[in-house]
């Protein structure tokens, strides 16, 4: 039998991630690249991924997807956080597959009562932040500074409560 997301090993030598102001639209791609591939090697045993739809991530990417069967194990949790999870479910359906199987290191909620504007769009980790301010332009922050992991925690915790539960990993009908 063969495993569904065998895909090319997650690189065992990685850059460190940056730290300021960025910009690029290319280059948030490769930082949540990067990222998901860091948290695999390093081990980060939580990770929050914000974004208003997630369309412009590269979630259905082999490598990405790798990196996150190499990072999934038991006592690991990864938290994510939408506003409208239907572009991923077409965008992304690689991501969608690999949600079933790690349903239980997933946890999923949406807020479809504020508008995309107000949404965060974020990288959390225990080890390093990264933060889009401005989607059209590719504006990001990246940090390591605990001052910033505080600040945008309690933001995307904000928005964890008003959200509920979304994208269930199986659709169950009669």
């Amino acid at each position: 039998m063969t495993d569904t997301f065998r895909a090319p090993d997650v690189p065992t030598t990685l850059q460190p991630l940056p730290e300021g102001r960025l910009q690029g639209r290319p280059l948030f791609a490769d930082l949540v690249r990067q990222s998901l591939a860091t948290a695999a090697a390093e081990g980060w045993p939580r990770l929050v991924l914000c974004d208003p739809d997630f369309s412009d991530w590269p979630l259905g990417e082999r490598a990405v997807v790798a990196s996150l069967q190499a990072w999934a194990r038991r006592g690991r949790v990864l938290q994510m956080l939408g506003r409208d999870f239907g572009p991923l479910r077409l965008q992304h359906p690689r991501f969608v597959q690999w949600r079933v199987a790690w349903a239980h290191v997933i946890e999923v909620r949406a807020c479809n009562s504020a508008s995309a504007d107000e949404w965060p769009s974020a990288i959390w980790s225990p080890a390093w932040t990264l933060e889009r301010i401005d989607a059209t332009h590719g504006v990001m922050v990246a940090s390591r500074e605990a001052r910033d992991h505080v600040a945008l925690a309690e933001r995307l915790d904000h928005w964890w409560q008003k959200g509920s539960p979304s994208l269930p990993p199986s659709i169950l009908g009669l």
